[in-house]
């Protein structure tokens, strides 16, 4: 009989939560996991009343990264199977970062090697203050190369410099220093601090909120030039013309709540 690895629950506002559930190992993903990972973001971005996804652990620990045991087991794969199996794990990451709905990352306890790269996939990442992290590949022979875009684009070039290199753990206050998680909360204000996240993104427009994510995708480290600055003309035009911004705009200057706020 499978095992439950991920459990998933939607509230009446249409917040997802997406709970990694194996506690016995610190959530360290093996490859049932990770299909039920993808499997899950899949069903949840397709899900016209979902409006959040919230990404934790279940027990004291967030993610501990790949199952060492799964990683022993690949190492015995032929050149290509390994590379399959790689790709796999890409495939979750992707799954999370390209996910259409705001994505937040409820950081309750360590966070080690593959864990990091799901905080940084997420949007948004609030971290308990007891939890540490690491980017400890190097320490085990190995790098830190599917997570790197998503980490590499959170934390900088500069600090991915120090961390993936020396393998060192770190506390929350340096993970909020070098800007992998944006909130840093006593164990127990995560949740409330959660509340207050969510309530933020629930007063906004969720196709925005999309295309918002899709614009950050397009324009970040781009040359500000005519075909940029069109592009984003672009967007903003067909926007206001979108029966969502005109609610947004009717609705503002009508002093009432838009129609995608619950009462």
């Amino acid at each position: 009989m499978s095992q439950d690895f991920v459990i998933t629950s939607i509230d009446q506002n249409g917040i997802a939560r997406v709970t990694l559930n194996n506690p016995e190992i610190r959530n360290a993903f093996n490859e049932e996991m990770i299909g039920q990972i993808c499997d899950t973001m899949g069903q949840l971005s397709n899900n016209e009343d979902v409006r959040v996804i919230v990404l934790t652990g279940a027990g004291k620990a967030f993610s501990a990264g790949a199952d060492l045991n799964m990683m022993k087991r690949v190492a015995q794969y032929s050149p290509a199977e390994n590379k399959d199996d790689a790709r796999r794990l890409a495939h979750m990451l992707d799954s999370i970062y390209n996910a259409p709905k705001p994505t937040i990352a409820l950081v309750n306890g360590p966070a080690i090697g593959g864990g990091l790269g799901l905080i940084a996939a997420c949007d948004i990442a609030i971290a308990s203050e007891d939890a540490f992290f690491a980017l400890s590949e190097v320490r085990v022979g190995l790098i830190p190369a599917v997570i790197s875009p998503y980490v590499i684009e959170a934390i900088g070039v500069r600090q991915a410099r120090r961390f993936f290199l020396t393998g060192e753990r770190f506390d929350a206050t340096t993970a909020r220093r070098i800007e992998l998680v944006h909130k840093v909360v006593m164990p127990v204000q995560l949740e409330a601090s959660l509340e207050e996240t969510v309530a933020d993104l629930l007063v906004c427009a969720p196709s925005a909120q999309t295309h918002a994510k899709d614009l950050i995708r397009t324009v970040a480290f781009e040359p500000i030039d005519h075909k940029l600055t069109d592009e984003t003309a672009t967007r903003i035009a067909a926007l206001r013309a979108s029966p969502e911004g005109r609610e947004g705009i009717s609705a503002y200057l009508e002093k009432r709540k838009p129609n995608w706020v619950k009462a």
